[in-house]
C-alpha cells in the first residue's frame, strides 16, 4: 500500500516516524501541494494526504487515473475538495478528526484578547505609548456569549467559558441535551440581538455561505465583537468592515478569513499582497487576524498525522474506517 503525503512541513515529520512500520505501508513525502504540474507523484498510489490546498474536479480525475482511490485531508473541514466530482468517479474521500480543545482554547483567548483590547495595549507599548488611552477593557462574566453551532468544538468552547461566569447562550441545527445545564438554546435572532460576543463554530457549506451578512450584522447588538476560528466564508468581509468602520461592530478576532488559501502558511515578507481585505482589516486597531493557527499545537499534529494515515490504511483495507466522509 501507497500513500503519497502532501504539503509537508518539517515539523510534521516526526509524527509520520514509525508508521510505515506500524501499518505495512509506503508513504513518500513531498512539500509541494497537489498540482497537475506533479501529479506523476501520485503515480500508481493507493492514497493521496493532503492538506488545504483546493482539490477541484481536474485534479481529482487526474488522482483517480494515476491509480489513486482515495483522498484523505489532514483536517477537518473538506470543502477545499469537490465532494460531488468525488462520488461520481468513485473516489473515497476522508478527513481528520483531532481534539476539540486546541481550537477551544484560542477561540476563548481570542475573546479575551478582543475584549481587552490587547492587539491596542500591545502596538501601544512597542512605541512605547504607556498611557491608559483607549486601552480600557471589559469583563468577560459580565457579557452574554453567543456561540452558533454547537459540535465538538463548539460544546467544548462552553464549557471553557463557565469558569468566567458569563451568560453563555447558543444555536444550533442539533442540540445536545448534555450542554442543556451549561447554556442555554435560543434561536438565531434571539443569539444575533443579545450577545455581545458572537463566536461561529459552523462548517462552509453552501447554507451557511456568509451567514453573516449585512441584514444579519445590522440585528447584531451595538458594538458588539464577532470571534471566527471556523470558516472564513461564513461572513461577508466587505459587511464586516463596513460595520466596523461605521461603529455597528465593536471588533473582531478572526483565525479565518475569505480568500485565505493563497496566502496562509506561506511566506511574504517584503511582498504586496493582493488581498486588499486582509490589509483593511490588519490596519484596524480593534481587529486580531491570525493565519488559521487555532488548531495547531503538538497534540492536534499528532492526532491530524495519524488519524489521516488510519483512514487510509482502513479505507484501502477494508475495514471500518472512522473518518470517512465519502
Amino acid at each position: 500500500m501507497k500513500i503519497v503525503v502532501y504539503s509537508v512541513l518539517d515539523m510534521e515529520k516526526p509524527y509520520y516516524e514509525g508508521l510505515e512500520e506500524k501499518h505495512g505501508i509506503e508513504i513518500v513525502f513531498t512539500n509541494e501541494p497537489p498540482k497537475m504540474e506533479n501529479i506523476k507523484l501520485a503515480h500508481n498510489a493507493d492514497a493521496v494526504c493532503i492538506i488545504t490546498t483546493p482539490v477541484k474536479s481536474d485534479l481529482i480525475d487526474a488522482f483517480y487515473k494515476e491509480g489513486v482511490r482515495y483522498i484523505s485531508t489532514r483536517t477537518i473541514g473538506y470543502d477545499h475538495i469537490d465532494i460531488e466530482r468525488a462520488k461520481e468517479i468513485g473516489m473515497g474521500v476522508g478527513n481528520s478528526e483531532y481534539s476539540p480543545d486546541s481550537v477551544a482554547e484560542y477561540t476563548v483567548m481570542l475573546m479575551l484578547m478582543a475584549e481587552r483590547n490587547i492587539k491596542t495595549i500591545i502596538n501601544s507599548y512597542q512605541n512605547q505609548d504607556f498611557s491608559l488611552n483607549n486601552v480600557q477593557g471589559c469583563l468577560l462574566k459580565n457579557l452574554t456569549v453567543g456561540i452558533i453551532g454547537t459540535g465538538k468544538i463548539g460544546m467544548q468552547v462552553a464549557k471553557m467559558l463557565q469558569v468566567f461566569g458569563c451568560r453563555i447562550i447558543a444555536y444550533s441545527r442539533r442540540e445536545k441535551e448534555e450542554m442543556k445545564g451549561i447554556l442555554n438554546y435560543v434561536s438565531l435572532n434571539e443569539l444575533y440581538a443579545e450577545s455581545d460576543i458572537i463566536s461561529l463554530h459552523m462548517p462552509a457549506t453552501d447554507e451557511s455561505f456568509h451567514m453573516i451578512d449585512k441584514d444579519v450584522i445590522n440585528s447584531m447588538k451595538d458594538r458588539a465583537i464577532i470571534i471566527n476560528t471556523a470558516r472564513g466564508s461564513l461572513i461577508d468581509t466587505d459587511a464586516l468592515i463596513e460595520a466596523i468602520e461605521n461603529g455597528k461592530i465593536g471588533g473582531a478576532a478572526l483565525d479565518v478569513i475569505e480568500d485565505e488559501t493563497e496566502y496562509y502558511y506561506k511566506e511574504f515578507k517584503n511582498k504586496v499582497i493582493p488581498h486588499r481585505n486582509m490589509a483593511i482589516l490588519r490596519s484596524m486597531p480593534n481587529v486580531i487576524l491570525t493565519p488559521h493557527t487555532a488548531f495547531h499545537t503538538r497534540q492536534a499534529l499528532d492526532e491530524m498525522v495519524k488519524n489521516s494515515i488510519a483512514s487510509c490504511v482502513a479505507e484501502l483495507s477494508g475495514d471500518k474506517n472512522l473518518w470517512k466522509i465519502v
